[in-house]
């Protein structure tokens, strides 16, 4: 009995604990996200405009012999009724990521703002899908997957007949598109977050872990004829090079694995202060030149 009431209580003081890291870490990440907002929405709406393009070429699609692909005559076909094995390393990949994103809310060390990285995640996921569109519509391929080609009923769309069709993205679009093939959507979301996580997360053996499976996962996806090799290769290298782009083009996030390191990122800190030596000025409290001149440098 004593041993049961210690353990009850144990579990009652880490549970508190816990409520208390992810509630402080709530405000914080809260006070980013209102001045972010803007940007993570545009990132996120963009996720629905990629869908409808996606959706759109379908209705351009039209199903012909499979083309020639060297990864094709290396890699066998794990055949249609395997084809799910694709899906479910995808899916593993994905809400890993997720989920570690996140972890800043519970584990006491930290390196980064949840709310700062999704913001540099989404801006190399919209860069990187604005050039996926522009690609796909400019050359229509027949697709390779069982249910692009030829006799499949899934394989070309009837022409809408509302306008608003074009603006409608259903479930069976999202398993059976065809059409989007230059480059794989699959790998581009796969190696954001693989050189996401090389680059700000903080177990070596992850890292690796991380890039065997991206290279397993766009074996997957050739050997289930979801997408030509072209596709994958290009991902490669249009991913990487926007990932460099963008880190050259945005701020760096600020480090949190030194404890001594603000709560808040410094501009929103800059911001407060400036908030609170103009008020002191609107006030008419006392202030001297040195005080304006910090005012308007920090505009």
């Amino acid at each position: 009995m004593p041993l049961l009431i210690n353990m009850t209580l144990y579990i009652l003081r880490e549970a508190v604990k816990l409520w208390r890291k992810i509630a402080m870490e709530t405000c914080v990440e809260l006070q980013i996200f209102m001045e972010k907002w803007k940007l993570l929405l545009a990132g996120l709406f963009f996720q629905y405009v990629h869908g409808v393009a996606a959706h759109g070429i379908h209705y351009l699609h039209r199903p012909g012999p499979i083309l020639h692909d060297l990864g094709f005559s290396l890699l066998p076909e794990i055949g249609p009724d395997k084809a799910y094995v694709s899906e479910i390393f995808f899916s593993t990949i994905f809400f890993s990521f997720i989920l570690w994103t996140f972890y800043p809310f519970i584990y006491h060390s930290k390196r980064f703002y949840t709310v700062l990285l999704w913001r540099r995640v989404l801006a190399i996921l919209v860069t990187c899908q604005a050039l996926r569109i522009i690609t796909f519509y400019s050359t229509h391929l027949p697709g390779p997957n069982y249910h692009c080609r030829k006799g499949s009923k899934y394989a070309t769309l009837s022409p809408p007949e509302r306008i608003s069709d074009l603006f409608l993205i259903n479930v069976r679009g999202v398993f059976y598109g065809c059409g989007d093939l230059i480059f794989s959507s699959h790998m581009i979301f796969t190696l954001v977050f693989v050189l996401t996580y090389y680059k700000y997360g903080s177990k070596r053996f992850i890292k690796m872990l991380a890039w065997l499976m991206a290279v397993i996962q766009s074996l997957l996806i050739i050997a289930s004829r979801k997408h030509y090799s072209v596709d994958v290769v290009v991902a490669w290298y249009t991913t990487n090079l926007v990932v460099y782009f963008i880190d050259t083009k945005l701020t760096e996030m600020p480090d949190r694995t030194n404890g001594n390191q603000p709560l808040l990122p410094l501009v929103a800190k800059e911001k407060e202060s400036k908030s609170d030596e103009t008020h002191k000025l609107l006030n008419g409290n006392s202030v001297n030149a040195l005080d304006w001149v910090n005012i308007f440098n920090m505009q």
